[in-house]
């Protein structure tokens, strides 16, 4: 087998270990990811020295973990995260373990690993690989194994089934038939996983080159339905598109297209829950073809509601929702110059990119390829009327101007702004403080008179 290549910051790290009777390893997947040529220099480095004793062995030691065993060392301008090897009790509450026990064994720290193929270690004096698990064997079969016996495994952390799909989206691998029914067996566990646990596995494996690889995998095992069960009734849908007879394979079929272009996080999740209203939106017209009308907004709708499940940051859910709700809008060299900018406030400048991006990857899935050239002229009129205003902090009066004339900051004003905005948009001319402030009383004398009537 290769040696792991060492830098000699490393190796003069390793070596106080070493001066004080201690041995340090780099483990898991910067060794498997060596082994496969991939470039990895997130290193995770494991040690028999407790931790106590690596605080006394260097000078600048931050306790980042200590309660289970790491520390940061900060060694000549290098930061290190080390672990003392150590096995772990019962996960009660799916997110860390309910006790950790420090060992002196290597062997006895990487059987609680979860796969094979993340049990390599390296020694960071000499680069030896020590794989005790057949971790090599199964890095050339392409195929993710847990370590002795994944029901066990599983058991011990059932996010682990989240990651088995996660490793062979991210590797290409296929799973080991017996950790596959072991998952299948225990797929229920995953609902006492945290959200954020899962939410972030998920968004891994969105990020990987061939997502549905690993969303299959949960489809397989039973984990989709739980996690997403808004996405696994997807299946049971019909709709002929390329590549698909069903909803599902052809949100499969847009996300892997999201994810071979390298688009964002955004736009996966997207790709992921654009269509997921169609079960509950499909009609049969009078010549027998199935609808889906309004599986746009109701979409965005119930990814909002998957999203806060998930425990998503506001922001990502607003993104996300915004372009699965207009992911049907299509451009026509009718639009007005006002419709143009209406359409880019409602989308919002951030998210124009985003929502394109979608539009591409739900044509690829459809038509098999994505009609990008269509997309100039809407394009060139978005980048023309980029510098006029398109918002209420746009416009040449604000909330204070409007209270030096006499109208309360109230829900009254936010409704004459939003006026003043709506004819700005359609005649950018108007933006001029004076001409502001005299429709801004017409409006108000406008609806005290007809309040009085």
């Amino acid at each position: 087998m290769k040696t792991y290549p060492l830098n000699d910051n490393i190796k003069n790290f390793a070596s106080v270990f070493k001066e004080n009777g201690f041995s340090l390893y780099i483990v898991g997947g910067a060794v498997r990811d060596f082994l496969l040529g991939i470039r990895n220099s997130d290193y995770d480095f494991c040690t028999d020295a407790l931790p106590e004793q690596i605080m006394s062995m260097f000078k600048k030691v931050i306790p980042t973990g200590i309660k289970h065993g790491t520390v940061t060392v900060l060694f000549k301008k290098e930061s290190y995260e080390v672990t003392t090897f150590r096995t772990e009790g019962a996960y009660s509450d799916q997110r860390h373990p309910d006790s950790v026990t420090f060992v002196r064994n290597l062997e006895e720290d990487l059987s609680r690993r979860d796969f094979t193929v993340n049990a390599f270690a390296a020694n960071c004096l000499d680069g030896q690989i020590i794989d005790l698990f057949d971790g090599y064997k199964d890095l050339k079969n392409k195929v993710i194994k847990a370590i002795g016996d994944p029901v066990k495994r599983f058991e011990e952390d059932a996010l682990r089934m989240m990651r088995l799909a996660r490793f062979c989206a991210k590797l290409g691998f296929s799973a080991d038939p017996e950790t596959i029914e072991a998952a299948t067996k225990l797929c229920e566990n995953i609902k006492a996983v945290s959200s954020e646990r899962i939410f972030d596995e998920l968004s891994k494996t969105l990020m990987s080159e061939i997502p549905t690889v690993g969303l299959k995998i949960m489809e397989d095992t039973g984990i989709l339905a739980h996690i997403l069960p808004e996405v696994q009734r997807c299946r049971n849908t019909e709709q002929t598109k390329v590549g698909s007879t069903n909803v599902l394979d052809h949100i499969y079929n847009c996300t892997d297209a999201s994810a071979k272009l390298n688009y964002s996080l955004t736009v996966r999740l997207a790709a992921l829950l654009h269509d997921i209203a169609k079960p509950v939106t499909m009609t049969v017209n009078q010549y027998g073809f199935l609808r889906f009308y309004g599986h746009d907004v109701k979409s965005a709708e119930m990814a909002k509601e998957v999203m806060k499940r998930l425990k998503c940051s506001n922001k990502m859910i607003d993104d996300v929702c915004i372009i699965i709700a207009n992911h049907m809008v299509r451009y026509n060299e009718n639009w007005t110059d006002g419709a143009v900018k209406r359409f880019i406030c409602r989308i919002g400048k951030e998210n124009i990119n985003n929502l394109f991006e979608l539009q591409w990857c739900d044509q690829i899935a459809s038509e098999g390829r994505a009609k990008v050239e269509e997309y100039d002229p809407l394009i060139a009129r978005i980048k023309s009327l980029e510098n006029q205003p398109m918002s209420i902090k746009d416009l040449a009066v604000n909330g204070e101007d409007l209270a030096k004339i006499g109208i309360p900051k109230s829900k009254e004003m936010g409704e004459i702004l939003s006026k003043l905005l709506e004819m700005v948009i359609d005649y950018p001319t108007l933006n001029q403080k004076d001409t502001l402030l005299d429709q801004a009383r017409r409006i108000r004398s406008t609806s005290d008179s007809q309040e009085q009537a």
